[in-house]
């Protein structure tokens, strides 16, 4: 190719960009594990491993079962959730596989903040499992909108009906959180009514098209969701030893989780403890307290991280050698 002054441009020829191509995605691959091995120190340095032992020892064995079944059951259920975006889209991964996609990346997204777990854990995983991006990103964003769909009910229902009362520093009433909670319901109310009579109808953003799910579809979408942050504060409800009336625990957990993203702290960490001890202290020690909250790390967030590790690295090999054979087969 030459220009209007006679010069010639060089440019890469097709075949070297295939030359070029299978290195620089073997260099992002291990960027990507770099990156997630570094995370996963950094956050382990974070931990006081002695003190979140501590706190679970010191509660009653019942207790910490009980717990721990809630958070088992917490997580089974937003596993789920991948699987309406699987109704949604149609793609043929079996319902296993998605669910432990979903598993994994909730674990990293809990402790690694929602870039890391939430978005990348999903494309990286289900790429591997030979989904487009374009499915990937419908099933994405409609598991993330399960999930806040539920919250405004459950945080509309216990603002409204269970408001809390506030540090005076918060400059917010009795009344302006029924306020809130009563707009939060008012939302979840127009998604259904859209969802009802605007139901199959799409909508392009960015290039993506987004359809409207039906009634039944998010009538699902508040069930499971619902029960999912209503399975969290009971975690946290029987590590507290019912010392506080459960929907004063669930009201504290949702203020808590919106502060949470709002200061996009990997795993919440402090802010989960400062907003509990800000609206609960008057209630229980602050020391019993933090024991409580010191514990539900250790279960819900902790614990399924290192299932989620093991699972994530036993998927990727899983995957490699399923590739090697279909390359094998082609041969």
């Amino acid at each position: 190719m030459t220009t209007a002054a006679g010069g010639r441009l060089h440019a890469l020829p097709a075949s070297g960009w295939r030359r070029a191509w299978p290195w620089a995605k073997r260099t992002l691959v291990w960027g990507f594990f770099g990156l997630v091995a570094w995370l996963l120190v950094s956050q382990a340095r974070s931990i006081d491993w002695h003190e979140v032992g501590d706190a679970i020892t010191a509660l009653p064995l019942l207790t910490l079962l009980g717990a721990g079944l809630l958070a088992a059951c917490s997580f089974a259920l937003y596993s789920t959730y991948d699987l309406l975006g699987r109704h949604l889209t149609g793609h043929p991964l079996r319902a296993g596989t998605v669910m432990g996609v979903t598993f994994i990346s909730y674990a990293f997204n809990l402790n690694l903040g929602s870039l890391v777990g939430g978005v990348a854990f999903r494309y990286r995983l289900y790429s591997r499992l030979g989904l487009r991006n374009d499915t990937i990103t419908r099933v994405l964003g409609f598991s993330m909108l399960t999930n806040w769909i539920g919250y405004l009910v459950v945080a509309g229902a216990a603002f409204f009906f269970w408001p809390l009362g506030l540090p005076p520093a918060w400059k917010v009433d009795g009344e302006e959180l029924r306020l809130l909670g009563a707009a939060l319901l008012v939302l979840a109310a127009v998604y259904l009514l859209v969802c009802a009579f605007a139901h199959e109808k799409r909508w392009h953003v960015r290039g993506h098209e987004l359809r409207t799910p039906t009634l039944r579809m998010a009538l699902l979408q508040f069930l499971l969701s619902c029960t999912n942050w209503s399975l969290i504060g009971g975690v946290i409800w029987l590590l507290l030893q019912g010392q506080v009336a459960y929907p004063q625990v669930l009201a504290v957990l949702l203020v808590a989780a919106v502060a949470g993203v709002i200061t996009h702290v990997p795993a919440g960490l402090g802010v989960l403890e400062a907003v509990f001890v800000a609206l609960l202290a008057h209630q229980v020690a602050e020391a019993q307290l933090l024991a409580a909250l010191l514990a539900y790390r250790g279960l819900y967030y902790l614990l399924p991280l290192v299932v989620a590790t093991l699972a994530y690295f036993a998927t990727e090999l899983r995957a490699r050698r399923v590739r090697r054979a279909r390359v094998a087969h082609q041969k």
